[in-house]
């Protein structure tokens, strides 16, 4: 039922294609025209044409030599010999058998890439991003508190240096009250 419609709704618009390409020309019999029947027309004159036309039969036959002639590569086949290809691979000699020894490393390696760990990276690398992540805020709290340390040690040096300062002082003036009543310090 399905390609019943598929063909009619195909047909209708066949007939539309055709009314705006030919408009309402009719052929000798009245009917209207039809491409199908245009293009077959067209076709079969061709290949009649074709078919007596000795050059074209024999074109026909090479078009696959032809196509063999314009590939790009067949001018490099028929330009350069075989020695010349030769001596091209084996000036590249040292370079191919370190691109086979790389390739031999690379298969003898691709168990390791293959393994769990590499396909577990993804897995790892949020893992990864929330530590830094964490490292980071540790990192800043650390700069904090060692800001408030070395103020704390700024204020303890201040503080030793007025108590040294002060003790110097208290000491001064106790020599001086010793020395007015005539004690003797003890060394």
């Amino acid at each position: 039922m399905e390609k019943r419609l598929d063909t009619d709704d195909m047909e209708t618009r066949l007939r539309a294609l055709e009314r705006r390409i030919y408009g309402e020309r009719r052929i000798k019999s009245g009917k209207p025209v039809k491409c199908a029947d245009s293009l077959s027309r067209i076709q079969a004159g061709l290949t009649n044409m074709a078919n007596k036309r000795e050059r074209v039969k024999i074109l026909h036959k090479k078009i696959e030599d032809l196509v063999k002639y314009l590939d790009p590569q067949f001018t490099d086949h028929i330009a350069i010999p075989d020695a010349m290809k030769l001596e091209f691979i084996l000036a590249e000699e040292d370079f191919l058998y370190s691109q086979a020894a790389l390739l031999e490393q690379v298969s003898n390696l691709q168990p390791l890439l293959d393994s769990t760990h590499i396909r577990d990276v993804q897995e790892h690398a949020t893992k990864l991003q929330r530590l830094s992540q964490l490292h980071i805020k540790e990192q800043d709290q650390t700069e904090i508190l060692s800001q408030e340390v070395k103020k704390l040690f700024e204020e303890y040096n201040k503080m030793m240096f007025l108590l040294s300062k002060q003790f110097t002082q208290w000491d001064e003036n106790l020599r001086k009250i010793e020395e007015a009543k005539g004690i003797r310090p003890v060394e």
